[in-house]
């Protein structure tokens, strides 16, 4: 499952999003940070996440994954068949994220990686929860684009979507689920 994106956008570009509907965008308790384009984002690194603010949209760097019940992090977190609106949803800005099958050609040792984008859009969102102060991507059933590559898919949100999921504007039902067909660009990553 998904366990490394890029997130290349600077913060003005999801400004954009939360001044459309006349919100701000700032950073939780005054803090700021140097949010550089990284092409690899990791388990356990830091990363920004957007939750609701009183006045719109707050910044917050957490680590990516909580340690679970038997120590082992969890960094994905299904969410079929559940109800977040008492959990602490996050926007988890990305342009990319990356899945690793099995190598195409027997001699290699190492996993193919595969870059996923959405078509249209130069960077989107992953919808997320917090608990103990990081963050987890949740995930759907894979739609035909990724079935190909994994069993299981990040839920991934179009830009005008944030407020959707972060207010819960429409039902869970509708944005918990997997990316329609042709929705996803991959390219392997050499």
């Amino acid at each position: 499952m998904c366990n490394e994106f890029s997130n290349r956008e600077p913060r003005d570009a999801w400004g954009e999003v939360f001044s459309k509907v006349q919100l701000s965008l700032e950073f939780a308790d005054g803090e700021s940070s140097n949010l550089e384009p990284r092409s690899s984002i990791r388990i356990s690194e830091r990363a920004p996440v957007v939750e609701r603010g009183s006045d719109g949209g707050l910044i917050r760097m957490l680590p990516w994954a909580w340690k679970g019940p038997h120590g082992k992090p969890v960094f994905n977190f299904r969410s079929d068949g559940r109800s977040f609106a008492a959990s602490r949803r996050v926007l988890i800005p990305a342009d990319g994220f990356y899945e690793f099958t099995a190598p195409q050609d027997p001699a290699q040792k190492r996993k193919d990686k595969w870059l996923f984008t959405i078509r249209g859009e130069r960077w989107f969102w992953i919808a997320g929860i917090v608990k103990n102060e990081a963050f987890a991507m949740l995930t759907t059933e894979p739609g035909p684009d990724m079935a190909p590559y994994h069993a299981r898919q990040v839920v991934v949100l179009r830009p005008d979507q944030a407020l959707d999921w972060l207010d819960l504007r429409r039902p869970e039902t509708e944005l918990l689920g997997p990316s329609p067909a042709g929705s996803l660009s991959v390219a392997r990553v050499t």
